[in-house]
C-alpha cells in the first residue's frame, strides 16, 4: 500500500478521481481496492462488478458499452470501457475482465510504465504515485493504444456529429429560406406587372 488509509464501504462508483480498480482477497472473498488521487477504497464488490455499477450510475449498462467499444475501434478482446466521455473516464483491463485477476487502470491517470520482469510492470500515475501490476509493459502498451483509439474515435463521432448539426442549422436551411424569399419576390413582381 501507499501509506493511504483504505476505507471500506459498501458501494463504490467510478470517479473521475479513480486511477485503478484491482482484485484483492479479503475474508476468503474476492473485494476490490479503488484507488483514488488521494484515497483508497475496500469494497466487497468484485473489480467487473465496479465497473459494470459504474456504467449503469452514468446512465448506461456495461453491455452497451462494450458494443460501442467493438462497434468504434473493431476489437472484441479485453475491451476498454468509457465509463463516462464527458469527463474522460476510460478504463482499461489488464487480462480478460471475466478472469479474477483482472486489474482495471484508468488511462487518464497513466503519465508512463516501466518493464519490470516479463510479467510485471510499474505503471508511474500522473500524481507521482506508481504500483507493480502483475502483468507485462507491452499489454498496458497496447491497452493503453487501444483505449487511446476509443477516445480519439468518440471524440471524432462527437465532433463530426456538432459540425453536421451547425452546417444543417446555418447551411442548407439559410438557403433554403433565401432561395424561397426569391422565387417569391419574382412572383410578385409578375404579379404586379399583370
Amino acid at each position: 500500500m501507499n501509506g493511504l488509509k483504505q476505507t471500506q464501504i459498501e458501494e463504490y462508483e467510478i470517479n473521475a478521481r479513480t486511477m485503478f480498480v484491482e482484485p484483492v482477497v479479503y475474508g476468503g472473498k474476492i473485494y476490490s481496492r479503488a484507488v483514488e488521487l488521494e484515497d483508497e477504497f475496500l469494497s466487497p464488490f468484485k473489480p467487473l462488478d465496479i465497473i459494470k455499477n459504474s456504467c449503469l450510475y452514468y446512465g448506461v449498462d456495461y453491455e452497451s458499452r462494450k458494443r460501442g467499444t467493438r462497434q468504434l475501434i473493431g476489437y472484441s478482446r479485453k475491451l476498454s470501457i468509457i465509463i463516462e466521455p464527458t469527463y474522460h473516464i476510460y478504463f482499461f483491463p489488464t487480462v480478460s475482465p471475466q478472469l479474477p485477476e483482472c486489474i482495471w487502470i484508468a488511462l487518464e491517470h497513466v503519465e508512463c510504465y516501466r518493464r519490470i520482469s516479463a510479467q510485471k510492470a510499474m505503471v508511474i500515475f500522473r500524481n507521482k504515485q506508481s504500483y507493480i501490476f502483475p502483468v507485462s509493459a507491452s499489454t498496458i502498451e497496447s491497452q493503453m493504444l487501444r483505449t487511446s483509439f476509443l477516445k480519439t474515435k468518440l471524440m471524432q463521432r462527437i465532433e463530426s456529429n456538432g459540425k453536421k448539426v451547425f452546417y444543417s442549422a446555418r447551411g442548407p436551411e439559410s438557403v433554403n429560406a433565401l432561395e424561397r424569399s426569391l422565387e417569391y419576390d419574382a412572383n410578385l413582381k409578375d404579379e404586379n406587372e399583370s
